[in-house]
Parts: structure tokens; sequence; C-alpha cells
């Protein structure tokens, strides 16, 4: 076997599974956006999914979100402070916790629990073939199954990010107005002065976006699980990997989308 062919050979194997990951993730988009219109829709199912999936986020977005928006606006107000524009605080932590702090934190909660546990659900049903009765029986999974976990996760990752903003802001004027003694008033007032409905907007579109992807990712990786039960544990450790990763490129994307039309105004 001459040099090139082991090379060759090599390189395949290596790039191989990668593209064809890449492509069964993309197939299940795509037959995820046709079952999306069949009817009936499994309204059951997907508010079964929703509270699943608020239950396994609920208590991480706490976690997360009050320390870290109150931690990140805490510091703004001192910068500010030393600058003596400690009366527009408002401004910088709506913009802050609109643009930023709401949607990041939305994405690692949706990928370190929603989406992990889709993932852990139905790899669970698929090594028990549970996945593969249905086919037989002539239920498609993906409409099933699917299409109910992608839209509940897209509709709790908004509601997340509504929440931690929410928080935010609360926090927010809380620190700023009782320990750094910054007025009550310049707080509220200022909330509106860079932050708009574009960045609202931009901000909704986000955590949806992200809610999606993380359904989507989930939803792959359980139904493509091998290996028996060890198998499961692999699926959630590269669900909550590309989760991470593919939120975070997006959220670049829309972030810029966001400067372009939003605070770039």
């Amino acid at each position: 076997m001459s040099t090139h062919t082991v090379i060759t050979t090599y390189l395949r194997g290596q790039i191989q599974p990668g593209v064809d990951a890449i492509g069964g993730f993309f197939r299940t988009c795509v037959l995820t956006g046709k079952a999306l219109f069949r009817r009936p829709f499994q309204w059951r199912e997907t508010i079964e999914q929703g509270w699943f999936i608020t239950s396994v986020s609920l208590l991480p977005t706490l976690a997360v979100a009050i320390p870290l928006t109150v931690l990140i606006i805490f510091t703004l107000n001192i910068l500010l402070a030393e600058f003596g524009a400690a009366d527009i605080s408002g401004a910088g932590a709506a913009l802050g916790a609109v643009t930023q702090l709401g949607p990041l934190t939305t994405v690692l909660v949706i990928a370190g629990a929603g989406s992990t546990a889709i993932c852990a659900d139905l790899g669970a049903r698929t090594i028990r073939e549970e996945i593969d009765a249905m086919e037989v029986l002539g239920i498609d999974p993906i409409h099933r199954l699917v299409v109910p976990r992608v839209v509940a996760a897209t509709i709790v990752a908004t509601l997340l990010n509504g929440a931690v903003i929410t928080i935010g802001l609360v926090g927010g004027f809380v620190f700023g107005v009782f320990i750094q003694h910054i007025s009550a008033g310049a707080y509220v007032g200022t909330l509106t002065l860079i932050t708009g409905l574009p960045e609202v907007i931009i901000s909704v579109v986000k955590s949806a976006t992200f809610g999606t992807i993380a359904g989507l990712v989930g939803c792959y990786r359980g139904l493509t699980t091998k290996g028996g039960p060890k198998g499961v544990g692999t699926a959630v450790n590269e669900t909550l990997v590309l989760c991470v990763i593919a939120l975070f490129a997006v959220n670049v994307v829309l972030t810029t989308i966001g400067v372009r039309f939003g605070t770039g105004r």
C-alpha cells in the first residue's frame, strides 16, 4: 500500500465522521422544519416538554443570573462613578442586560441543562429501541418527539431570557440605589437612553434561536446514540460541547447584526 493511499485513508477516517455528523444534523433540521407544519400538532407533548425543560433550567438560571448580572452591573456602576457619570448607570444596565447578559445566560443554561436533558431522554429511548418500535408502527419520531421538544426549548429559552433581563435590571436597581447611592429616578429614567425596541427584538431573536439550536442538537444526538448506557453519557457530553460552541458562534453573528441595526443607530 502506497504512502499516498495510507495518508488518504487516514484523513478520510478522521474527517468522515465529522462530515457525517454535520450532514445528519442538517438533515434533522430539514425534517423538523417539514414536520413542524404537519397536522396534528403534538400540543400535549409540547406542554409536557416545556414544563420538563423549565423544571431543569429554572433553578440554574436563577443561580447563574443573580450573581452574574448583579456583579457586572455593580462593577459598571463603580466605573461610571469614577467618571462622574453614575446618573446614567441605568442606560448601561439596560444595554448589558438586554443585549448580552440575558441571551448569554440563556446559552449557558439551555446548553448545560435543557439540551442535555433532552439528549438523555431521547438517548435512553434509542438504546431501548423505542424509536425503532415507533418507526415500525408507522409513527414518525421527528413529528412525535423532536418537534415538540424543539418548540418547547424555543419558548422556554425566550421566557428565561426575559427572566434574566428582569433580574438584572431589578438587581442593578437595588445595588445601585441602596448600596452605591445612585439616584433612583436617574437609574429608571436612563433605562431607555440607548436601549430601545431594536435591542429588545434582537435579544428575543437571540434567545429563540439559542433555544431552537439547543433543542435540535439535543434531539439529534439523542436519536443517534449508540453503545448502550455508556453511549448515552458520551452523547450528553458531546451535546453540551456542541451547544456551547454553536450558540456562542451564533451569538457573535446576531450581536453583529444587533450593533448594525440596533445600538449602532
